[in-house]
């Protein structure tokens, strides 16, 4: 995403994002697309993509009398988005969910569906009592369960980060009791945790798996046929057969599990399977290996 030299209000960013997804997707904008979007009026539509390509990205897009919309231009370059398909996914399964909003929205294929994920029940409190600790760096007081530890448990927690990972969230905190940084699922908490006045002594800076970057080499799995091996890279877009992800090493496991890779045990059938880590002694886990494959499972 390329920077500008003036701040942009978040109401108008979401509006030029939708801007650039839909021109460089669909191939055909219009103002209908902002206007059912966003509630807003045809003229104030207008106004925001001549704006967008009056300020932020010239010539991105010019207008076709014969499809009677905009068209990105040959040098099209995405200015508030990265230009990715992930972005336009994102964008198809937000339009899903909200399907009695979007119900007039000009997008998408006809006959297009995203495969509703289950995601794991949050109290709302628990929400609201671990955004405010993790915002203000305050402690936070907490009753947790575990599949380890069924029964509950007062944790005095320091959290530093919330991290979605697909269909679930937890909070990355230092543990008091454990005197480490560990991951909490939020659907785990019990109760109504607390944020207290206390501040936090422990940050984001002290975490060192946080901090730790890491590069996770993916691999097709190696007991598959050369021929079956090169349509699972073609798959990924590896290059020389890998695919390199760069993570914390605080989220690798996690990042591992959405590819369904584990650190121990590959699943009997190959074309299950599919991809395998083709680095892991490179991660540095150490003697934490087995609290990293059970932070997957929201363990902690």
């Amino acid at each position: 995403m390329k920077k500008t030299d003036w701040p942009i209000r978040w109401d108008l960013l979401l509006r030029y994002r939708l801007i650039e997804i839909i021109a460089l997707w669909e191939g055909r904008l219009t103002t209908n697309h902002i206007c059912h979007s966003f509630g807003i009026g045809r003229q104030q539509a207008s106004k925001d993509i001549n704006t967008y390509l009056r300020e932020l990205a010239p010539g991105n897009l010019v207008y076709d009398r014969h499809l009677k919309g905009y068209v990105p231009a040959a040098g099209f370059k995405p200015v508030v988005t990265r230009g990715q398909v992930s972005e336009y996914q994102d964008l198809l399964a937000r339009q899903q969910s909200l399907s009695d909003t979007f119900s007039d929205l000009e997008l998408g294929l006809p006959g297009n569906a995203v495969i509703p994920e289950p995601s794991r029940r949050i109290a709302p409190e628990t929400m609201r009592a671990v955004v405010n600790a993790t915002r203000y760096h305050r402690q936070l007081k907490a009753s947790y369960v575990s599949l380890s530890r069924p029964e509950a448990a007062d944790s005095l927690l320091e959290p530093h980060s919330l991290v979605c990972t697909g269909n679930s969230w937890h909070v990355r905190a230092w543990c008091n009791a454990n005197r480490e940084f560990r991951d909490f699922a939020l659907s785990r908490f019990q109760g109504q945790p607390e944020a207290l006045r206390q501040k936090s002594r422990h940050a984001a800076q002290q975490d060192e798996d946080w901090q730790r970057l890491v590069t996770l080499e993916i691999a097709p799995d190696q007991r598959l046929t050369e021929a079956q091996q090169q349509i699972i890279a073609n798959d990924y877009g590896m290059e020389k057969g890998y695919l390199s992800i760069e993570t914390r090493a605080a989220l690798a496991p996690y990042v591992l599990s959405r590819l369904g890779i584990t650190f121990d045990n590959s699943h009997p059938d190959p074309l299950v399977q599919q991809l395998e880590l083709a680095n892991p002694d490179q991660l540095g886990f150490g003697s934490k290996r087995e609290r990293a494959l059970k932070a997957v499972a929201g363990l902690c």
